[in-house]
């Protein structure tokens, strides 16, 4: 079973003082806009409209919470790098965002999702060097690697996991597609480490007992059986 498939929305805060008082740890997602970060969090949670995919870049200004189990949360964050976004909006953007990724106790990491064709834009950079000396980690899912051959897949991945090595803090990195579905166990091992859990093991249904017929032996002459003597493979008495 996937590790967050219990994913449910828990509430959407729009300011400082509204973060759930409960939280023990939680993850925050954050990326420029129409990197794929709803898609990676619907696909993290096999839901499909869990984390709403907006058309419209910058409109989703506020951190909305979704509870995997009590005192644990997945948080979307806004996507940046919206130039469409009323100027009033930007600045309610940054009066929460950044608080809340500098000073938030429970947040354990943050995921950073870029689109693997064209990852580390500056708003991208910036936010890894704005977020790296808080010393909590960092885990680059780059989204959309369907779109590439295995061959730029495997360039894209060395080049970015270079890049965050130059930067510096604690920075992952892996391809990631929501429309394949891959990547997800490789994020779970590490997502569910930065929040204490495991991914939970669909239990195996017992063994079938055996009936008489299968348990007696298949062959028959290796158990002292044979169709000439009649029931035995021992040689028959001479005839005297």
């Amino acid at each position: 079973m996937p590790l967050f498939q219990k994913a449910v929305f828990h509430t959407t805060v729009a300011h400082l003082r509204d973060l759930p008082a409960d939280a023990q740890r939680e993850i925050a997602f954050a990326g420029r806009s129409n990197a794929g970060k709803s898609s990676a969090i619907n696909t993290l949670a096999n839901h499909t409209r869990l984390a709403f995919v907006s058309k419209t870049p910058g409109r989703t200004q506020h951190l909305n919470y979704f509870a995997l189990e009590p005192g644990k949360y997945l948080v979307d964050l806004p996507g940046y790098g919206f130039a469409k976004a009323p100027e009033e909006i930007r600045a309610q953007w940054e009066g929460l965002l950044a608080p809340y990724l500098r000073y938030r106790e429970p947040l354990a990491g943050l995921v950073v999702i870029m689109d693997s064709r064209h990852p580390l834009t500056d708003l991208d950079v910036q936010m890894i060097e704005w977020f790296a000396p808080t010393g909590k980690p960092i885990h680059v899912l780059l989204s959309k690697a369907d779109k590439l051959t295995r061959q730029e897949q495997a360039l894209v991945l060395r080049d970015v996991t270079a890049a965050l090595a130059r930067i510096g803090g604690q920075c992952t990195a892996q391809l990631f597609s929501s429309l394949k579905k891959s990547g997800i166990e490789e994020a779970e091992a590490v997502l569910g480490g930065w929040l204490g859990m495991t991914p939970r093991e669909t239990p195996k249904p017992p063994p079938a007992p055996r009936t008489e017929k299968q348990a007696r032996p298949k062959n028959r002459a290796a158990h002292g059986w044979s169709a000439r003597t009649g029931g035995t493979n021992k040689k028959p008495p001479a005839k005297g």
